[in-house]
């Protein structure tokens, strides 16, 4: 009986695992709020550049953020040291005012696509820049920024 459980929970565990992810990681905004001189970076290495992969911006808000939606200024910078510079808006609420995403209580998730099917050219790291560009000098109501990367499958 004792292995049973163990394989099962071994099962379970491998296929909980998140294969296709390539990097995903969150920056704490901080309780004074996201200032716009204030830039947030993730590096991370790519070594496949057959497969495309999907790049996604992960936003957690608070339910007093004042907005429904938020600009951003996203730079990549290649392992050659070129950079892709881009500018974006990303929608976190309905018309209604009801968050996307996931939340529980006061805290909202949202995974947002920001470009699917990417190929990297270059194996080796990458560096991810993102500040907001929101008309607030402070932007009040962000709790967590974050970038994810996976392969398509």
């Amino acid at each position: 009986m004792k292995r049973i459980c163990f394989f099962i929970l071994v099962a379970v565990t491998f296929f909980a695992c998140d294969q296709k992810q390539v990097f995903d990681s969150y920056r704490e905004v901080g309780s004074s709020g996201w200032s716009q001189d204030s830039v947030f970076y993730f590096n991370f290495n790519i070594t496949d550049t057959v497969s495309s992969h999907n790049l996604y911006i992960n936003v957690r808000n608070q339910g007093n953020y004042a907005n429904s939606n938020l600009w951003l200024f996203l730079n990549i910078d290649s392992p050659d040291g070129s950079r892709m510079a881009d500018t974006v808006e990303f929608t976190l609420a309905d018309p209604t005012g009801r968050w996307l995403g996931s939340g529980l209580g006061d805290l909202h998730d949202c995974r947002l696509v920001y470009r699917s099917n990417v190929f990297f050219p270059k194996s080796g790291e990458y560096s991810f820049s993102i500040r907001h560009g929101m008309r607030d000098e402070v932007l009040k109501g962000i709790r967590d920024i974050g970038v994810r990367v996976e392969k398509v499958k």
